[in-house]
């Protein structure tokens, strides 16, 4: 028995998830930026953690390229960011309306978002039609505030 791409798509949809867009930048390709709901701790001691990300990408592209990146947790009130660098908007318009800044490793760190976490690439896996990439956090931001969620096709918040 196989499932189709329908019904493992709406079994996912019953996970809930907090919400990133990872960044990076290069001097050929310039700022790139995607949503990515795919990501995990991997491990504290080295500090690691992975993302998934679409071969077909420009960002990821990018990621794969400069071999460092950046993870930005989004607050509850960046709904607005995770819609914009989801959809078709191009990478200019995604940094355009976003305050931003290079971290250490040049990759964009995004100032209102929860928390960023820059990487180093240390291994990368290709599986299906994404790139599951493994990064070694080499330093933290973190900043207060409550986290966007995403469940079953629509963002949620914390109950309090």
């Amino acid at each position: 028995m196989s499932v189709d791409a329908n019904q493992f798509k709406n079994a996912l949809k019953l996970w809930a998830s907090g919400v990133t867009v990872v960044t990076a930048q290069s001097s050929e390709h310039g700022l790139k930026g995607m949503t990515a709901t795919s990501f995990s701790s991997v491990s504290a001691e080295p500090p690691q953690i992975l993302v998934c990300l679409n071969q077909a990408t420009d960002t990821g592209a990018v990621v794969l390229e400069q071999q460092h990146f950046a993870v930005n947790i989004l607050s509850s009130e960046q709904q607005a960011v995770s819609n914009q660098f989801a959809g078709g908007a191009s990478q200019e318009e995604r940094f355009a309306s976003v305050a931003w800044q290079a971290g250490e490793n040049g990759a964009p760190l995004l100032n209102e978002a929860l928390a960023s976490l820059e990487c180093k690439v240390v291994q990368q896996v290709q599986a299906g039609t994404h790139w599951i990439v493994i990064g070694e956090v080499q330093n933290v931001v973190c900043r207060s505030g409550e986290p966007l969620l995403y469940y079953n096709g629509a963002y949620r918040q914390l109950a309090e």
